[in-house]
C-alpha cells in the first residue's frame, strides 16, 4: 500500500472524537488502522530474529509476564507508514496540551526532522514494539520514556481479536489526579484498532487552573490464548 493510502487511512479517524476521549480520560480509540490480515502478517514476524534490534524477557526485570521484541529498523512497510501518518495527526493535541501547561513544543511539523532531533540528542535506537502475551502474562503500570525528549502521545494496535484469540488483557490506564484519588481505565482494543494515549503526563483543568497529571499504562492478566500488539512511540531511545 502506498503512503498516500495509509494516509488517507489515518484521516478517516474522528480526530475530533479521539481529542475529545484524550482531554476526557487521557486515551481514545481510533477504529481500524490495520485490516486483519496485516494485523496478521506484523504478529508473524515475531520468531524472525533479523527483523528486531532487542528482546525483553519482563519477568527478568519485573516488568510483568510475557515477552515483547524492539523492532529493528528499516520497519516493516506497514509500521513506518503508521507512525508517519499519524505523527502530524497528533501533533496538533500535543501542541496544545504543552500550551496549556505553560512548557515548550519542541516538536516540528516534520516526523523526520523530529527523529533526527532525538538522534542529535543522543536517542538513536528504535521504539516500535511487537509485544506478546500468553495466558496469565501482563504488563505492569509504566511509562515508555526512554531518554530526555518525549513526545507526548503514542498509539497501541491490537493484532488479535479480543474473545477469539485471547480473553482477558485489557488495556489499563492510571491517571494520579492533582489533589484528588487516582482514577484508573480499563479499555478492550478491538481487532486492527488503535488506542491513543498518554505517554508520561496530561493537562487535567482546576479551580487553581491547568495541571499535570501524571499517567502510567499497562495490560490486565490475559486469562487464555496468546495476545499480539503494535506499540508505537513517536521519539526514538537513549
Amino acid at each position: 500500500m502506498t503512503a498516500r493510502a495509509w494516509r488517507e487511512r489515518v484521516e478517516a479517524v474522528d480526530w475530533d472524537g479521539v481529542r475529545s476521549g484524550l482531554d476526557e480520560v487521557g486515551c481514545a480509540l481510533t477504529g481500524p488502522l490495520l485490516s486483519p490480515q496485516e494485523a496478521a502478517e506484523i504478529a508473524a514476524l515475531y520468531p524472525d530474529d533479523s527483523r528486531f534490534r532487542s528482546t525483553i524477557d519482563m519477568a527478568r526485570y519485573r516488568f510483568g509476564e510475557g515477552q515483547y521484541r524492539y523492532f529493528a529498523e528499516p520497519y516493516p512497510d506497514a509500521v513506518g507508514a503508521l507512525k508517519s501518518a499519524l505523527y502530524p495527526k497528533l501533533l496538533p493535541i500535543a501542541r496544545d496540551w504543552w500550551t496549556r501547561l505553560g512548557r515548550d513544543t519542541p516538536w516540528p511539523n516534520g516526523f523526520g526532522d523530529w527523529l533526527r532531533q532525538c538522534h542529535a540528542a543522543g536517542q538513536t535506537k528504535s521504539t516500535a514494539i511487537l509485544l506478546r502475551y500468553g495466558a496469565g502474562d501482563w504488563n505492569a503500570l509504566h511509562r515508555d520514556l526512554y531518554g530526555e525528549l518525549v513526545f507526548p502521545l503514542q498509539v497501541v494496535v491490537n493484532l488479535s481479536d479480543p474473545g477469539v484469540d485471547h480473553t482477558g488483557g485489557e488495556f489499563l490506564l492510571y491517571e494520579q489526579r492533582p489533589r484528588a484519588q487516582s482514577r484508573g481505565t480499563a479499555v478492550v482494543i478491538p481487532h486492527g484498532h488503535g488506542l491513543v494515549f498518554t505517554t508520561r503526563d496530561r493537562p487535567v483543568c482546576s479551580a487553581r487552573g491547568w495541571s499535570a497529571a501524571p499517567v502510567r499504562h499497562g495490560v490486565s492478566v490475559v486469562r487464555s490464548g496468546v495476545r499480539f500488539t503494535l506499540g508505537l512511540v513517536f521519539h526514538d531511545a537513549a
